[in-house]
């Protein structure tokens, strides 16, 4: 069993090899234990500083590496880029090269260009996490999503991935969640299908090793785990499906469609939720529902990303 990620930095699951996504699920067990204590909090990485460098948008994600970096200690600086350099016209190689000047341990960055944390891995010493780029990888949402899977499953006495059926249904064509996940469970030897809209999911997916299929009940046809992604709202204005009220009901998951899964189906969503319209309220708010589980354990695996890329005590 290894004890370390063989890279500095983290750009993708496609990356990973299953050791060090072992490595990462297992050490995230242990920081879980951390956020039920009194005190929330270790040193293992005191003296340590983290940027969180975000070009867009974000509530779970930048929040949690946050904490996450608090719970252990470090000393975490959060950029606004609206209030940056950036809007004088600054690239993204001198914010990098600033950045690098300040000396920091690790810059968790999300950027709207695919390929952004790669870029600036190149640059700076210390270590790079991809928060999301793009429509390229967000892996810390993978990592958090099959840990959560997987917490759930110990409690029903599995012991491992391998061969469960995993349906992700959406925006296949310009999601990262979906990348990042669709690599990490091959890698851990899921079943993966995915569905959604023609115009919505990529030519020869296949050759990423899942299947497709436009009829939502025939993708969640006995399966184990149902992941919901968020209609980007912007897609219909570039008429990439008729309306949002035909996607709620040809897509949406609600409870009639529901019954095509397993009894114990696991129902997760990276957020933010369009309710109503690809998850309905009943079913996003239900017995079957880890969508706030997610949200818990998105620290505990971002504990366990920071403390192993910035060798934390």
């Amino acid at each position: 069993m290894i004890n370390k990620l063989k890279s500095k930095d983290l750009i993708g699951t496609k990356d990973l090899s299953l050791e060090e996504i072992l490595l990462i699920l297992d050490t995230a067990e242990s920081m879980k234990e951390i956020s039920s204590r009194d005190i929330k909090k270790v040193p293992a990485l005191r003296g340590k500083t983290i940027i969180n460098l975000f070009y867009e948008s974000s509530t779970r994600t930048r929040t949690s590496f946050e904490i996450a970096g608090k719970r252990l200690s470090a000393d975490v600086v959060n950029i606004s880029v609206s209030t940056s350099s950036v809007v004088k016209g600054e690239t993204l190689k001198d914010t990098a090269k600033n950045l690098e000047a300040m000396n920091p341990d690790a810059v968790v960055i999300r950027h709207s260009s695919s390929g952004a944390p790669d870029f600036i891995s190149k640059i700076l010493r210390c270590s790079v996490i991809n928060a999301g780029d793009g429509a390229h990888e967000h892996p810390t949402q993978a990592l958090l999503d099959l840990f959560t899977i997987r917490e759930k499953l110990v409690l029903r006495g599995a012991k491992e991935l391998k061969g469960l059926k995993v349906s992700i249904i959406g925006d296949i064509t310009h999601s990262r969640v979906a990348r990042s996940n669709i690599y990490a469970m091959n890698k851990m030897g899921m079943d993966v299908t995915v569905s959604g809209p023609s115009t919505l999911i990529p030519v020869d997916i296949e050759k990423m090793g899942v299947k497709v299929f436009t009829d939502v009940k025939k993708a969640i046809e006995g399966a184990d785990v149902i992941i919901m992604l968020r209609i980007q709202l912007e897609r219909q204005e570039k008429g990439l499906f008729p309306s949002i009220r035909e996607y709620s009901r040809l897509f949406g998951l609600n409870t009639e469609k529901l019954k095509n899964a397993k009894e114990d189906v696991i129902i997760m969503h990276p957020g933010p939720m369009n309710r109503g319209v690809e998850i309905s309220a009943d079913v996003a708010d239900g017995q079957y529902s880890l969508i706030l589980d997610q949200v818990t354990n998105g620290v505990a695996v971002r504990m366990a990303i920071l403390h192993l890329l910035t060798g934390g005590t």
